[in-house]
Formats: structure tokens, sequence, C-alpha cells
């Protein structure tokens, strides 16, 4: 599956708590969203209307990391559910 292009914060923000993150705190247009799973982990995501692919992409692949799985498993996990 292919990188989706139209994803905001927002969205993103609610698929990451669908994988046991909590939004933590909010410091303008960037949220903070953190995890024990795995161990600690935090991530800043920020609010806007589209993520550009760049910042979608470094995104993901923290996450996914953390969790060790693929990007293609994460995206998997958070778009086609």
């Amino acid at each position: 599956m292919k990188l989706p292009r139209d994803v905001s914060g927002d969205n993103l923000a609610r698929c990451l708590i669908k994988l046991g993150y909590k939004q933590t705190k909010q410091t303008g247009s960037h949220m903070r969203f953190s995890t024990n799973i795995n161990g600690e982990h935090s991530i800043t995501i920020p609010k806007h209307q589209e993520l550009k692919i760049g910042t979608l992409n470094n995104i993901l692949n923290d996450v996914a990391e953390h969790l060790n799985m693929s990007k293609q498993e994460l995206i998997h996990a958070l778009w086609d559910s």
C-alpha cells in the first residue's frame, strides 16, 4: 500500500491513539504523543491541515521502528482497519 497523500495532523493523531499513543501536551500547532508500549516513546505531530509527505514518512518510520514492524505493516494497521 502506498503512503496516503491527504493525511491531516488530526487524522494521524486519531490513528496513533488506536495504537496506544496518548496526547500528552499541545504547544501552538504541534501535538505531543507518547506511549509506554515496548518502552517509552514520544512523537510530535504538527496539527496542519495536510501533512507534507516527508513529515508523514518520518513520523511513520519512527513509530514503525519503535513498534518493531515495517512501515508497510504500520500503514495497513492505521488505514486498512
